[in-house]
């Protein structure tokens, strides 16, 4: 590639970013970084009744707490600013007459009453209305007007918009990164508006405007943007300028039946498809995000790469770094990836495992502080969690597979209660003494001489491994018993099997 690589991530500040923008922005990122190019962030809030607060920065949150941050964008490295759209609108007017100077666009006066009374009448007709070649030599515009009269009437303050003058019975043959050469007849297109009557662009012009003026090389956007390729092709070609190439990425599919993953589908099927907690400014309502529900960054972004693209290999667990090292648009597929909330947990339980343990007890302090328990022997805490994490797929699910190392039982599973029989309370007051004697309380010392103790009495494991485990736990569940008995100590130990004689 001759030009500097540059690409962009363009939403709109409608609401929260859905998990598919984030993967838009995701894949983006990855190919300015495998081609040593720009990844520059730009917000497109020209549509001002849709805006909605708080939504800019939840973006550039989300992107930061990814590690997707972009390389420019407002207040960053702004070689090419503003990097909002609003800030911008001062340009979009003078394109805009650019094109109509040159033939490729013209004014529309027809209200939104005379285009429903014509929407009507070829309905009634059993036709479907379509501004275009067809009619709008026909209808309220420049075209058929007079330039003096198109004048008089934009002076006295008429409302009007331009639209764009799409060319007749031409085949465009435009070639996509990821779906091929794609097929378009512009007979079967629609003469958008570029420009409104509030003196705003439409997304189209504005899109086309900003992408030429940041020198974007290459536009990777999601498959929905598809039908307005044939648009932006033919607007690069009216301003004379070279085009980008196009890349239109796969839908993310919902997790059962057929349809797009939509903002509606997340608490509505019990996972997140937001990056962070979203609550809206409206309603106060809260919808979940991925970063509160506990999964890890590095595991949202994995499992969003291999949404629609892999390397070619088995292989399924990737760093950023990685990621940006294999990634090609020529392995994104075209057909849609069914979202799997469940094989996410999986993807999270793999980054939790290969976590330090001292950074897991870091996460999970702050939940024992929230339990009321005041533990500060941290080195107690990393042995914990290192003896619990396997069987997590979150942090927040530790409390659950360990609150018997901070509190004894207020209860005994009833289940397991049938292990305790009529010999266990004189057996257990017998195994007192036993550990009291111990000085090396470690859990290998505790276990050999409870062990010697056992075969020296010809007592089975069974009538004691047991009821221990339910004294100390108060279930059948938990790592090795020892391990648990070295941590809780000595003194919290005989204090457990005393407690549990007497209740059991």
């Amino acid at each position: 590639m001759s030009k500097q690589v540059r690409v962009r991530f363009a939403p709109s500040p409608t609401g929260p970013l859905h998990i598919g923008g984030v993967r838009t922005a995701l894949f983006n990122y990855l190919f300015a970084k495998k081609n040593n190019g720009v990844f520059f962030l730009r917000i497109e809030d020209t549509d001002q009744n849709r805006f909605v607060p708080g939504a800019e920065e939840y973006i550039m949150e989300s992107l930061e707490w990814l590690g997707i941050a972009p390389d420019e964008t407002i207040g960053k490295n702004e070689k090419f600013g503003p990097y909002k759209q609003s800030e911008r609108k001062h340009l979009y007017k003078e394109y805009a007459d650019l094109l109509i100077n040159s033939g490729n666009a013209y004014y529309a006066f027809d209200t939104s009453e005379e285009l429903d009374s014509h929407r009507k009448q070829e309905e009634e007709q059993g036709k479907t209305f379509i501004y275009n070649w067809h009619n709008r030599e026909k209808l309220d515009t420049s075209l058929v007007l007079s330039k003096e009269e198109t004048t008089k009437r934009i002076e006295d303050g008429e409302d009007y918009v331009i639209r764009f003058k799409t060319p007749i019975n031409e085949t465009l043959l435009i070639k996509d990164m990821i779906r091929g050469e794609v097929k378009f007849e512009t007979n079967l297109l629609d003469d958008k508006v570029l420009f409104k009557s509030d003196g705003m662009p439409t997304y189209h012009l504005a899109n086309i405007v900003d992408d030429h003026l940041m020198e974007t090389t290459h536009v990777i956007r999601g498959e929905e943007w598809l039908p307005s390729m044939p648009l932006h092709v033919l607007l690069y070609r009216a301003f004379d300028w070279e085009a980008p190439e196009f890349a239109h990425l796969p839908l993310i599919l919902k997790p059962i039946g057929n349809g797009k993953l939509s903002k509606r589908d997340g608490d509505k099927l019990g996972f997140p498809v937001f990056p962070l907690n979203w609550t809206d400014p409206k309603t106060g309502e809260i919808s979940s995000g991925y970063r509160e529900k506990g999964f890890f960054a590095e595991t949202v972004i994995n499992f969003l790469a291999l949404l629609g693209w892999n390397d070619g290999t088995e292989k399924e667990l990737f760093s950023l770094e990685e990621l940006a090292n294999s990634f090609d648009l020529n392995r994104v597929h075209k057909a849609g990836a069914k979202f799997d909330p469940e094989k996410n947990k999986w993807f999270n339980h793999q980054y939790l495992i290969q976590k330090r343990d001292a950074d897991l007890a870091k996460s999970f302090s702050p939940i024992i502080t929230e339990k009321g328990i005041d533990f500060y022997n941290i080195m107690k805490l990393e042995k914990i969690v290192s003896l619990i994490k396997e069987r997590a797929n979150f942090v927040n699910e530790f409390w659950d597979l360990c609150d018997y190392f901070f509190v004894a039982p207020k209860s005994y599973d009833e289940k397991a209660a049938k292990n305790w029989k009529e010999e266990t309370p004189e057996l257990m007051q017998e195994l007192i003494p036993v550990l009291i004697e111990i000085t090396d309380f470690s859990a290998e010392n505790i276990e050999i001489i409870v062990k010697d103790w056992m075969i020296k009495n010809e007592i089975g494991m069974g009538k004691i491994m047991q009821p221990f485990r339910l004294s100390i736990v108060g279930a059948m569940k938990g790592p090795h018993l020892f391990d648990i008995v070295e941590l809780i100590g000595k003194v919290e130990t005989i204090k457990r099997i005393e407690k549990a004689i007497v209740s059991l």
